[in-house]
C-alpha cells in the first residue's frame, strides 16, 4: 500500500465503520513515526488552507433559488418562461415518494442513515486521485449539495476534502429533508432545467405529482450525467440508465417485480422543450421586453409572475387558426420539394448521427415534424424524425407530394432516400407529407371597450421568425381602409343611400404619364348606393367618393382612428389602401366603429407579482369612455356599423355569417394590388379582430386569392371560439339618426366642424348626378 493510501486511511479512521476501522488500524500500525509526522503536517496544512476559505453558509440555510420569469394568460395558463435556469421550487412534502425512492436508490441509498459522507466511497475516490487519476465519485446527496452550491467541478484531492468538510457543516445545520429538498430543487437535469419539478414539465409536460414510476426512474437517472442521460438528446442511454434505477429499486425492495416489469416495458413520450398551456410566443416576448426594461437582470431570477389580458381558449384558437389556414393556403399552391438532402451511411450508428445532424438544421415546427427519408416507393415512404421513431406515410398521405415521388421528376423536387421532408399527423394517427410554408400570417384580437388584448399571433412560427407582424409589419391595407373614407364622407353630407356611379373612370396620374383607370375585381355595375358599394368593395365608387370629399380631408380624418397620416398618400389611391398600417393599428381603428366612436389604447399586462404572489404592479382600471377619447360622432359609428354588417351579410365577407350563423358580425375584407396582402378586419360583441396573410418579401399570393380566401377564414375560426355561448348583440340607434326610405340618415346635418357641407351642385361629382337624373328622371 502506498504512503498516500495509508494517509487517506488514517484521515478517515475516526469515521469508519467498526469492521472497516480494524482494517484501518492495521494500516496505521504499519506506518512509521516519520510517516505519522508527515501525516500530521499534511493534515494541518490542509486544514490551514481549507477552513479559512470556506464560503459563507447562508446560501443553503437561506436558500433563494433562481426562479425564472413566468408569463400567464388572464385565466392562469402558462404561456412563457424566461431565465437561464428553468426551475420550479417544490417543498419536500410535495415531492412524491416514488420520485424520492427512485433518486435515493440510485444516488444515495443510505442517505437517511449516514452523517453526510460515505467514507468507503470517499476513500476510493481519494486513493484514485492521489495515485494519479480521479475516476470514482461516490458522492452522497449531501456532498452533491455542497458541490452544487459552493464548489467548482475541478477534480482534485483538496476540492474533495473541502466537499467532505462542507457536507458535515450542512448536516449539522439542516435536517435530512431540508438537504434533500435543496438537492431536488437545485440539481441540473439538462435542457437548461434545474430541479425535478421543472424536469417533469420539460421532459413529460407533467406536474411532479402526476409522474408514474417509469418517468420518475428516468428523471432519477439524469443527475449522474445530464448530458449522457438526457432523455430528449440521448433516449437510448437514458432508457438504459432508467432500467438501472429500476433494478436498484427492486434490489432495495422499493418496488415489486411486477412494478419493475411494467415500468421497464412502458413506452415514454419525451418532450424536447418546455410545453406551455397556451401558444403565445410573440405575446410572451413583448411582455419579456417590458419586464426587462422595468427590472433589468432581476427579471429572470426573482420568480416574477406576469399575468396578461390574454384568454387561454381564445389564444389557442387564434394560434390554431393561423397555422391551419396558412397550411391550407400552402396546400393549394403545391409541393415545392424536400427541404434538404443528406447521404446516409450504411452503418446504423453513422446513419443515426447523420440524421441527427441534418435534422438539427431543420427543427420541427409544432405539428410539422421534420424527418429524413430512409425508404421510398410510389406507395410508401418511411422516414425517421429526431425522436428515432419511424414514420410510415402511405395512401392519401402521399397525395400532396405525389409528383415528387415519380422517378422522372426534376431533381430539386424529387423525394429520395436521404431527403429531408415534413410530415404531419391527423387525428387518427395517419401521417401525410407536408411542407414548411413560405407565406406568413398574423392575427390580433382586442376588447373593443378597453383595448385589452384577447389574442395575438405574430407569425406562423416564432422559432423560425421572431418578427412580430401584429405590432411591427407595416403593410398596405387594401380595401380594409375604405370604411374610414366612407366614415369621412358621412361627415361631408353623404349617407349609405347616396347613389354613386360604378362606371369606368379615367384620371391623370398613372405610370409613365399615362392615365390612371381604377378598376373593380368584378367589373362595373352602374349606379349603386354607398351601402352596396362598400359591401361589394367597389374600387371605382371609393375613388369617386374620395374625389368628392378630397384626399387631404380624408387623410386628416384617418388620424382620428389612430392612423399615421404620414403613412398614407394624399391622393386618390389612398382609398384603395396604398398607405401602410399594422394589424394592431387596424384593430384599434375598427374598435372605434364597434364601441360607438371611442379610441382605445391596446394593453397587454394586467399585473405583476413576486415569487410569493404579492402584487408588485397592477394596471389601472381603463378610463371610462369620455369625450376626450371620442374619435367620431356616435351617429357616424352607428351608421358605419350598419354598413359593415352589410359587408358580412351580403358582401365580400358573407362567408363569415354563413359559417358562424350570426347576425351581429361586421367587418371588411382587404386585398392589395396583385394580391400581395390579404386582410379581414371585423368585430362582434365586444371583440374586434384583424387577420393578415402575406410574404415578408412582398410578392403575389396568387391571382385567385383575396382577403376573403386568405384572411377571412382565420378570423372566422377564431370568432367561433370567442363568441361561443354569447348571444348576438344588437346596436341601439343613438339620438340624431332616423331610418328613412330603407336606410339610416342623420336627422340634421350640420357638417364636420370647420368644414362646409358638400354642395352637390358645386362638387366634382356634379356630372355623376346629372347622369343619374337623366337615367332615373327628375
Amino acid at each position: 500500500m502506498s504512503f498516500f493510501s495509508r494517509v487517506v486511511n488514517f484521515l478517515t479512521l475516526p469515521f469508519a465503520t467498526a469492521s472497516y476501522r480494524n482494517d484501518l488500524r492495521r494500516t496505521f500500525l504499519a506506518l512509521s513515526v516519520n510517516s505519522i509526522l508527515a501525516l500530521l503536517l499534511l493534515v494541518g496544512a490542509m486544514l490551514l488552507t481549507i477552513l479559512p476559505s470556506l464560503p459563507a453558509f447562508d446560501i443553503v440555510t437561506d436558500y433563494r433559488p433562481k426562479i425564472p420569469l413566468r408569463i400567464y394568460t388572464a385565466d392562469g395558463a402558462l404561456l412563457g418562461e424566461f431565465g437561464d435556469e428553468h426551475r420550479d421550487f417544490t417543498p419536500i412534502k410535495e415531492i412524491p415518494q416514488i420520485l424520492k425512492d427512485s433518486l435515493l436508490s440510485i444516488e444515495d441509498s443510505r442517505f437517511y442513515e449516514h452523517s453526510g459522507v460515505d467514507y468507503r466511497g470517499v476513500l476510493r475516490a481519494l486513493v484514485a486521485d492521489l495515485s494519479g487519476g480521479f475516476r470514482q465519485g461516490a458522492s452522497t446527496i449531501t456532498m452533491q449539495v455542497a458541490r452544487a452550491f459552493f464548489l467548482s467541478q475541478e477534480k482534485t484531492a483538496k476540492r474533495k476534502l473541502t466537499e467532505v468538510v462542507l457536507a458535515y457543516r450542512i448536516e449539522s445545520a439542516l435536517s435530512k429533508d431540508q438537504i434533500l429538498e435543496l438537492y431536488m430543487n437545485q440539481i441540473y437535469l439538462g435542457q437548461r432545467t434545474h430541479g425535478f419539478a421543472a424536469a417533469a414539465r420539460t421532459y413529460f409536460n407533467k406536474r411532479l405529482q402526476d409522474l408514474n414510476l417509469a418517468e420518475a426512474a428516468m428523471l432519477a437517472g439524469i443527475p449522474q450525467n445530464p448530458a449522457k442521460h438526457n432523455p430528449a438528446v440521448n433516449p437510448v442511454r437514458a432508457k438504459a440508465r432508467q432500467e438501472l434505477v429500476l433494478k436498484r429499486m427492486l434490489q432495495l425492495g422499493k418496488i415489486t417485480q411486477a412494478q419493475y416489469t411494467e415500468a421497464v416495458g412502458q413506452q415514454l413520450k419525451i418532450s424536447r422543450s418546455i410545453q406551455f398551456e397556451a401558444h403565445a410566443d410573440y405575446a410572451a416576448e413583448l411582455v419579456r421586453q417590458d419586464i426587462y426594461a422595468r427590472y433589468k437582470g432581476d427579471a429572470y431570477t426573482q420568480g416574477l409572475n406576469v399575468y396578461t389580458t390574454l384568454n387561454k381558449a381564445e389564444q389557442n384558437a387564434a394560434y390554431d387558426s393561423v397555422r391551419r389556414n396558412v397550411l391550407a393556403y400552402d396546400q393549394r399552391h403545391g409541393y415545392r420539394g424536400p427541404e434538404g438532402f443528406v447521404d446516409l451511411p450504411s452503418d446504423e450508428d453513422g446513419r443515426d448521427e447523420t440524421i441527427d445532424r441534418i435534422l438539427a438544421k431543420h427543427p420541427s415546427s409544432d405539428s410539422l415534424i421534420s424527418a429524413v427519408v430512409t425508404e421510398i416507393s410510389p406507395k410508401l415512404v418511411r422516414a425517421e424524425p429526431a425522436s428515432g421513431d419511424t414514420l410510415e406515410i402511405k395512401g392519401d398521405g402521399l397525395r400532396f407530394a405525389a409528383r415528387a415521388l415519380q422517378p422522372n421528376t426534376k431533381a430539386d423536387i424529387r423525394i429520395r432516400i436521404g431527403s429531408v421532408i415534413r410530415a404531419s399527423q391527423d387525428g387518427k394517427g395517419r401521417w401525410s407529407i407536408s411542407q414548411m410554408p413560405e407565406v406568413d400570417a398574423a392575427f390580433v384580437a382586442l376588447n373593443t371597450e378597453d383595448g385589452s388584448y384577447r389574442a395575438m399571433v405574430g407569425g406562423f412560427d416564432f422559432s423560425r421568425n421572431q418578427f412580430n407582424h401584429v405590432t411591427s409589419a407595416w403593410r398596405q391595407p387594401g380595401s380594409s381602409i375604405k370604411p374610414f373614407v366612407y366614415s369621412a364622407a358621412l361627415e361631408k353630407g353623404f349617407s349609405p343611400a347616396t347613389l354613386m356611379n360604378d362606371a369606368p373612370l379615367t384620371l391623370p396620374g398613372g405610370e409613365n404619364g399615362q392615365a390612371w383607370e381604377p378598376h373593380n375585381d368584378d367589373g362595373f355595375d352602374g349606379p349603386m348606393t354607398l351601402r352596396q358599394a362598400l359591401a361589394r368593395s367597389k374600387n371605382v365608387v371609393a375613388v369617386r367618393l374620395l374625389q368628392a370629399i378630397s384626399p387631404q380631408y380624408a387623410r386628416d380624418y384617418l388620424t382620428r382612428f389612430g392612423f399615421d397620416a404620414a403613412k398614407h398618400p394624399a391622393n386618390l389611391t389612398m382609398t384603395l389602401g396604398s398607405g401602410a398600417v399594422t394589424p394592431l393599428q387596424l384593430a384599434g381603428a375598427y374598435a372605434v366603429f364597434a364601441n360607438g366612436g371611442y379610441r382605445v389604447t391596446p394593453w397587454l399586462i394586467q399585473k405583476i407579482t413576486d415569487a410569493h404572489g404579492s402584487v408588485l404592479w397592477e394596471a389601472p382600471a381603463p378610463p371610462a369612455q369620455e369625450d376626450e377619447q371620442r374619435a367620431i360622432d356616435p351617429r357616424n359609428a352607428f351608421i358605419m356599423d350598419s354598413m359593415l354588417r352589410e359587408v358580412v351579410r351580403s358582401g365580400t365577407g358573407a362567408q363569415a355569417s354563413q359559417r358562424l350563423g350570426r347576425s351581429d358580425l361586421a367587418g371588411k375584407t382587404g386585398t392589395t394590388s396583385n394580391a400581395v396582402d390579404g386582410w379581414f378586419a371585423g368585430y362582434a360583441g365586444n371583440v374586434v379582430a384583424v387577420s393578415w396573410m402575406g410574404h415578408d418579401q412582398p410578392k403575389s399570393l396568387g391571382s385567385r386569392e383575396f382577403g376573403a380566401t386568405l384572411a377571412l377564414p382565420i378570423w372566422i375560426d377564431y370568432m367561433r371560439q370567442a363568441l361561443s355561448g354569447k348571444a348576438p348583440s344588437e346596436r341601439t340607434p343613438p339620438p340624431g339618426v332616423s331610418f328613412v326610405d330603407g336606410d339610416w340618415i342623420y336627422d340634421e346635418f350640420k357638417g364636420d366642424e370647420g368644414v362646409k357641407a358638400l354642395d352637390v351642385e358645386e362638387s366634382p361629382i356634379k356630372s355623376i348626378f346629372d347622369t343619374l337624373r337623366k337615367v332615373f328622371g327628375g
